[in-house]
């Protein structure tokens, strides 16, 4: 869509959505440094905003929560894994086109999609020609094979998705590259390497979803004389078409052109600007000013705008504005091994205590924040069933139910209720006030709740650790969770699954150890169709919400500025309803 040439008028509707958008607060704006007007509101949802494929200029984020690792098998946060394509390749990836269409799987350093077996044990990928390292020499199977080994490296290599360790060796025999005894520190046998062109995955078992496992970062190369281990997120070694220019973790980074990256070798990335900047600031609205300035082109963290800044934005510049809905699930998990929540009863006490309609209001009502969500799964996720709502959230409109959270204490053996401990993420937009409202609403009901707020680029090592729980005495934990590939396997498997709670990087932060739950995930990737998973799948998400360990409160949307000189600009399904920042250009 071009870009508008003229100041778009300030209608009745935009009226009414600035309305709801208030509070207290008053309405911002002004004159801004970029005079240009966007492409008009809701250019870039699910179709390209400002279409070219001009190169050159500078691309400038600005991101009010740090990248969680620079390191391909250290990072778990979905803005992360979207900026990561610029400098990091792997065998497949995600087509960049809008809307659900990204979703599709596309070659990225393979030729073709994986060759599988009948029994779909064996998936065999050729590599193409041409495929390079920022220093000009050739990036083969065995840069692939031993990157991927890295994830095993569980002493250094922490906070990533286990996936593909799981799957290619559920067993746990391979102790990883760093405590490999052979001569090459290749010795997974699950991964064959027969020629520099060619690398074959045995799996134990079949998957059907391995491919998007290979697509994440954590499949992609390393080469084995660059590894630094835990320093190695401090500077990345670059596969993609950029490499790093400088790093300073939690204030700035600087991509620049990798001159030895193959344009021919390389379908997916159009590498339009020369350079790309991220500024790291904690000043959420300061930095909502600076994009309106045009100081900065966009948010990288794709969370939203503040208050403030979405009503500024709203009113002033609502061509510049896209309203996202996204695939993530704001929640908390219930710490199961945290007394008292290790009693049912207890736990569905909050469930009857919270007030959802408050807490969607605390993250900016509806339009801003999104619908209150009782589905653990969110609604993109085949087998989610928004209807299931044992504890009649939606029926009251999302208004706690008193009489019964206290009805559940005295049967849980807490009638004049107990303490506990949550913890919140004072750099990600309203987390601590949801937390602080929460407080609140348990403490009518006799739950007091002391609230802890920590950085969230430090969550693996604090809620990722249940020793660290433990010692903290957290019962609640608040955050908030996208897909990592489109299935229930991709969304739930991380949260849910005892065999993915691990001392480090771990994200089953309920820590639920529920064998029937595991047996649904073992016959979810073990379902001959994509509707008898699905299944499944439904049946899971209700035993999940059935036992009052993870209660979502919601399907996130997010007001989100996109910067009149930026092209290429659309929203990616494959990554949550973001930007796909690898397409974007600027004028």
């Amino acid at each position: 869509m071009p870009r508008a040439s003229t100041k778009r008028r300030f209608t009745a509707g935009a009226a009414l959505v600035v309305a709801a958008l208030m509070t207290t607060t008053a309405c911002g704006g002004g004159d801004t440094e970029d005079d240009s007007k966007g492409a008009g509101y809701n250019a870039g949802i699910n179709k390209v905003a400002n279409p070219s494929k001009k190169k050159g200029g500078t691309l400038r984020f600005i991101a009010k929560q740090p990248i969680d690792s620079a390191d391909p098998q250290r990072a778990y946060y979905g803005m992360t894994w979207d900026f990561m394509r610029f400098y990091t390749r792997t065998l497949v990836t995600y087509d960049t086109k809008p809307g659900e269409a990204s979703n599709n799987l596309v070659p990225d350093l393979a030729k073709e999609k994986a060759e599988i077996s009948e029994d779909g044990k064996t998936y065999t990928y050729k590599l193409r020609d041409g495929l390079t390292w920022e220093d000009g020499s050739k990036l083969t199977s065995k840069d692939i094979k031993y990157g991927i080994e890295r994830i095993w490296a569980t002493e250094v290599i922490t906070g990533g998705p286990a996936y593909l360790k799981n799957v290619l060796d559920p067993k746990g025999e391979y102790e990883g590259p760093y405590k490999d005894k052979s001569k090459d520190k290749l010795g997974l046998k699950a991964i064959e390497t027969p020629d520099d062109q060619t690398i074959v995955f045995k799996l134990p078992k079949p998957n059907s979803d391995f491919e998007n496992m290979l697509a994440m970062p954590s499949g992609s190369p390393v080469k084995q004389e660059k590894d630094t281990k835990a320093k190695y997120a401090n500077m990345p070694f670059s596969s993609g078409p950029y490499k790093f220019e400088s790093y300073r973790p939690g204030k700035s980074l600087t991509l620049v052109r990798n001159a030895e990256w193959n344009e021919s070798s390389d379908p997916v990335r159009p590498a339009l600007p020369d350079k790309v900047t991220v500024t790291f600031s904690t000043n959420k609205e300061e930095n909502d000013k600076k994009l309106m300035e045009g100081k900065y082109d966009i948010d990288m963290n794709g969370t939203g705008m503040t208050q403030s800044g979405r009503i500024s934005a709203m009113q002033d510049h609502k061509d510049n504005v896209d309203n996202m809905e996204t695939d993530f699930i704001r929640y908390v998990a219930l710490v199961t091994k945290t007394k008292p929540f290790d009693k049912l009863e207890c736990r569905k006490a909050v469930f009857y205590g919270t007030d959802f309609a408050a807490l969607q209001k605390t993250r900016g009502g509806k339009l801003a924040a999104g619908e209150i969500a009782v589905s653990p799964l969110p609604k993109s996720i085949p087998g989610s069933d928004p209807s299931y709502d044992p504890y009649g959230v939606l029926e009251r409109k999302g208004k706690p139910d008193v009489a019964k959270a206290k009805d559940a204490l005295k049967k849980c053996g807490k009638p004049n209720g107990f303490s506990t401990k949550i913890s919140a993420r004072s750099d990600q937009p309203h987390e601590k006030e949801a937390a602080t409202q929460l407080q609140q609403d348990l403490a009518k009901v006799g739950i007091k709740v002391e609230v802890d707020t920590i950085v969230g680029s430090e969550s693996s090592s604090i809620t990722g650790s249940p020793s660290v729980v433990e010692k903290r005495g957290y019962g609640m934990i608040m955050a908030g969770w996208g897909p990592d590939f489109p299935s229930g396997q991709g969304f739930g498997q991380p949260l849910w699954d005892s065999r993915f709670i691990f001392e480090n990087g771990n994200y089953n932060e309920a820590q639920v150890a529920d064998p029937k739950i595991d047996k649904m995930f073992d016959d979810a990737i073990a379902a001959e169709t994509p509707e008898d998973a699905a299944k499944i799948y439904t049946d899971l998400s209700h035993r999940v919400i059935d036992q009052a360990v993870w209660m979502p409160f919601l399907q996130e949307k997010n007001i989100t500025w996109r910067g009149s000189r930026v092209t290429n600009v659309y929203t990616s399904a494959a990554y949550s309803g973001r930007y796909d920042y690898i397409s974007l250009g600027v004028k």
